[in-house]
């Protein structure tokens, strides 16, 4: 079996990353950790949201739906049920919920398998729209799980949320169900199935035309985006050790489409970019909230200014990144393209 020459680039990216993972355990303290976990499973989110937003050009606004249903089912499925006897303080749990249980990772699967089975089920009425109708429809599932988790406490715990979750989530966790998500999603990208999603990005209508089934290349798009979507949720659960519905608002989703527009549209390397800049930026600028001593002048503290700076950052990119900081393009590309340069 040969390897193209393309493949290498990737290749090489994979082994870098698992090298990195091996020894940031040992050379990285707690909170240096925390926030490689936060970019691991926010790495999985923004790739898999960028397969239907950027590849299939779909403006959906569902990932906080798919989300809360992957933390919820983890997190109910990792609590004991003498935790979750003590946890249920407004009502009495239903049978089933005490008896759910289940280790790390076949909460998981079930994880992804249940968002996976809601969007499939979505789908159908979802994508009988278009452009700014699909995001209404999908903003409005978002709002449905997130009423549905606090109007439903026999299941959830209502707005009190669920805690004392197993905190299985570690570097190799993330950080290996990462690589998995990248590696799938350029899989997908660079398929049959991956060329008729950018058909149904470019133009809809003419992908109609020249025969490709439209509305298989969305759902399966649609459906491979939630089921990392909620493998990622219980990823998340499973970090936070402590979920409640106002952790999967509107801001949530808000926050993955900020990274993948950041990185560019329809580029898997450009929502990887975006989610190193997004979240390990605004927590690696904390300095600036605290005070400063500037030539024996020690400014106050100004809570909120990191805040501040980092938008005046991402603005002043996108002014001058109009398609993002990778556009379209993917780490091969841009090799590609200094190789044409030297010639």
């Amino acid at each position: 079996m040969t390897v193209k020459k393309d493949q290498w680039i990737n290749l090489a990216f994979v082994f870098g990353v698992i090298g990195f993972i091996g020894i940031a355990n040992s050379f990285f303290d707690e909170y240096t950790i925390r926030i490689l976990n936060n970019i691991a499973i926010f790495t999985i989110l923004a790739v898999s949201y960028n397969l239907i937003n950027g590849v299939t050009g779909q403006f959906s606004l569902e990932p906080n739906g798919f989300v809360a249903i992957g933390a919820y089912v983890t997190a109910l499925l990792l609590v004991s049920p003498e935790a979750k006897q003590y946890q249920y303080a407004i009502v009495d749990p239903y049978p089933f919920v005490l008896s759910l249980h289940a280790n790390f990772v076949v909460a998981l699967v079930l994880s992804g398998f249940f968002a996976t089975c809601l969007a499939l089920v979505l789908s159908f009425p979802v994508f009988r729209v278009r452009g700014d109708y699909l995001a209404i429809v999908t903003l409005g599932f978002g709002f449905i799980i997130k009423i549905f988790a606090i109007n439903y406490p026999e299941v959830t715990n209502g707005s009190l949320g669920l805690n004392d979750i197993p905190e299985f989530s570690n570097l190799y966790w993330t950080g290996g169900i990462a690589i998995i998500a990248v590696i799938t999603v350029l899989n997908i990208v660079n398929s049959k199935f991956g060329r008729a999603m950018k058909a149904v990005r470019d133009d809809e209508d003419a992908a109609i035309a020249m025969g490709v089934n439209t509305f298989k290349a969305k759902t399966f798009a649609f459906c491979t985006s939630a089921f990392f979507e909620g493998v990622g949720g219980g990823l998340l659960a499973a970090l936070l050790t402590s979920i409640s519905p106002d952790l999967f608002d509107f801001f949530f989703t808000f926050q993955l489409l900020i990274i993948i527009v950041l990185g560019g549209l329809g580029s898997t390397t450009g929502a990887i970019v975006g989610t190193i800049l997004v979240m390990g930026g605004s927590e690696w600028m904390r300095f600036l909230d605290e005070p400063m001593k500037f030539f024996g002048y020690t400014t106050p503290a100004m809570p909120g200014l990191r805040m501040v700076v980092f938008s005046l950052i991402l603005i002043f990119i996108m002014l001058f990144a109009r398609e993002g900081i990778m556009g379209k393009k993917e780490l091969k590309d841009l090799f590609k393209g200094r190789k044409r340069g030297a010639k």
